[in-house]
């Protein structure tokens, strides 16, 4: 159950905070409308206007029940009549909660979201998750086949190069993946990202480079750092005569880092700007 207080004095936003990745609805901190708005003369819930807070969410993610990552842009829609609103921090430390929880369905992500919030804000709040490739929401897609579709089951959460198989036949391909996340070494928050992988050489096995890509979901290093580290695996366990890696990652503090490594010649696209960025 979330908290109800009065003001801000226990609230997340200014505090050294854990980011948990198991669901906890309590992380929730509603602030009441009501002292704000009293200096402006609005009291006794007479609002002299309608209208209502419009939230995204860049950094929603979840495991299925076959423990694999799904992830997600939500939009959240709250009346400003409602008598609370919810602390930006706490909101975000709420949607890291699902980092590593299993949810059965999508439909089953989006009624706990709702009803969480709902006691929150102490009114109905509306719930929508778009795939991160959604027309609605993406200027541009990433090129190349994405892979997140496979139906594999994963239990490893740390980068394994083992995971990384070959066949014999030689092929060029374009693949991407919306599921990257790894953690910044030095606060732990969670950094969400897309990466692209374009190759010449033994076909890599699609549901082992998936398992790899997600195996870095807990691992703590730089984004720059992880770019090179799937860089150095694949050049090592695949053994292509080219290679460009290449990561989008959602901006943080108003910067985004978009790291990419080449074997020579090998160019990224031309830029581009995804929905999380």
């Amino acid at each position: 159950m979330a908290h109800r207080p009065d003001t801000l004095e226990h609230a997340p936003l200014g505090r050294d905070s854990a980011y948990p990745e198991c669901y906890d609805a309590g992380l929730l901190y509603p602030i009441p409308r009501a002292a704000n708005r009293a200096p402006l003369g609005i009291v006794d819930g007479a609002l002299p206007f309608e209208g209502e807070d419009e939230w995204h969410a860049f950094e929603v993610s979840w495991l299925n029940s076959r423990g694999k990552p799904i992830v997600a842009v939500a939009r959240f829609r709250l009346s400003a009549s409602s008598p609370n609103l919810i602390e930006s921090k706490s909101w975000k430390l709420y949607l890291n909660s699902f980092n590593q929880t299993r949810f059965y369905s999508r439909e089953k992500v989006m009624e706990t979201l709702a009803n969480d919030l709902a006691v929150a804000a102490g009114a109905e709040v509306s719930v929508e998750l778009f795939d991160v490739d959604a027309t609605e929401l993406a200027p541009q897609q990433l090129p190349g086949e994405c892979v997140d579709e496979l139906d594999i089951e994963v239990s490893d959460y740390t980068p394994s190069s083992a995971h990384l198989v070959v066949g014999e036949e030689v092929v060029e391909e374009t693949l991407h993946s919306h599921l990257l996340k790894s953690n910044c070494p030095v606060t732990g928050q969670p950094d969400w990202g897309s990466v692209l992988i374009r190759y010449k050489g033994p076909k890599l096995d699609r549901e082992g480079l998936l398992r790899y890509l997600i195996g870095f979901r807990q691992h703590q290093d730089f984004h720059e750092h992880c770019v090179e580290h799937i860089f150095t695996d694949l050049m090592t366990q695949a053994k292509p005569t080219q290679l460009l890696v290449l990561a989008r990652y959602v901006r943080r503090g108003g910067l985004d880092i978009s790291p990419w490594r080449a074997t020579p010649g090998l160019t990224p696209p031309t830029p581009l700007r995804l929905a999380r960025q």
